[in-house]
């Protein structure tokens, strides 16, 4: 999906909103269990109560793989389910030497040698050029950087400032821009940063933002489009729990489609607003 087609399906569905597939068997609805594959099943009732409602979706990786052949089996047909209008999302977090990278940019954007075809991928820049730029080789792919994250650890690294009091998070998106464009790059910024985004719209001020925290993590989704939203929208506002577990019971995809459309009538208020949409 190139970035006008993004745009695109966020002007025609009136929304901005990513549905995070971290499907946990231990939180799915206990008669799932007795399919072939529940999480398969979880996931393509998801994916049909919520695709007129979304425009991306995003599989984290680690929910899959964990569960070795069978949980890659599951991603799989996953991804095959998803709608050819969403822009798919592998939440894999990848990042090594150059050689290690293109094989992981192999595994998941090459459908012939790997069966998955997905159109982007999150990334951690921390070894620099070799770990992302095998990533942006692939056209019409999209590397997702991880840049200012909400997890309490993020205070760790991302905020150390250089001599010219340059945090460390403002230093990466400068570099990583060199290696890309707004066609091919966007970053990673949790919602429960709230000012945070006037900082990264000063060094990124026409990247899209893949912004996870938003509801069950508490981040406010009126904050990240006050400060983060930018003439074409620039936001990818991500939610799972609050969507994909909405219900245990056999309404689960209903009531996950009821939490979907909140989201997305608040989003369609705030790109009204924006004069985005009208």
């Amino acid at each position: 999906m190139t970035r006008a087609e993004l745009i695109q399906q966020i002007k025609i569905k009136k929304s901005f909103l990513c549905v995070g597939l971290d499907t946990d068997i231990t939180k799915i609805p206990e008669h799932l269990l007795a399919e072939e594959d529940p999480i398969y099943t979880f996931n393509k009732a998801i994916i049909d109560a919520t695709s007129d409602l979304c425009v991306a979706y995003k599989p984290n990786i680690a929910f899959y793989e964990s569960y070795g052949i069978k949980g890659w089996q599951s991603l799989q047909k996953t991804w095959e389910a998803l709608p050819k209008d969403c822009l798919s999302i592998a939440d894999a977090k990848r990042g090594d030497i150059g050689n290690t990278s293109k094989m992981y940019a192999q595994a998941f954007f090459d459908e012939k040698q790997s069966g998955l075809g997905f159109d982007s991928i999150t990334i951690a820049p921390y070894m620099g050029n070799d770990s992302v730029t095998p990533f942006l080789d692939f056209d019409g792919k999209w590397a997702i950087v991880l840049a200012l994250t909400s997890n309490a650890g993020s205070l760790d690294f991302q905020n150390f400032k250089n001599e010219s009091g340059l945090q460390l998070f403002e230093q990466v998106i400068d570099k990583v821009n060199t290696w890309g464009t707004i066609e091919n790059l966007m970053y990673v910024v949790g919602a429960t940063r709230g000012e945070g985004f006037i900082k990264i719209r000063e060094h990124a001020p026409d990247h899209f933002l893949l912004v996870p925290g938003v509801g069950a993590q508490g981040g406010s989704l009126q904050d990240v489009c006050q400060y983060g939203m930018n003439k074409d929208c620039g936001l990818l506002v991500n939610s799972t729990r609050g969507i994909i577990y909405a219900s245990k019971g056999h309404d689960f995809a209903e009531k996950a489609r009821e939490e979907a459309l909140k989201l997305q009538q608040e989003m369609e208020a705030e790109l009204i607003k924006a004069g985005i949409i009208r």
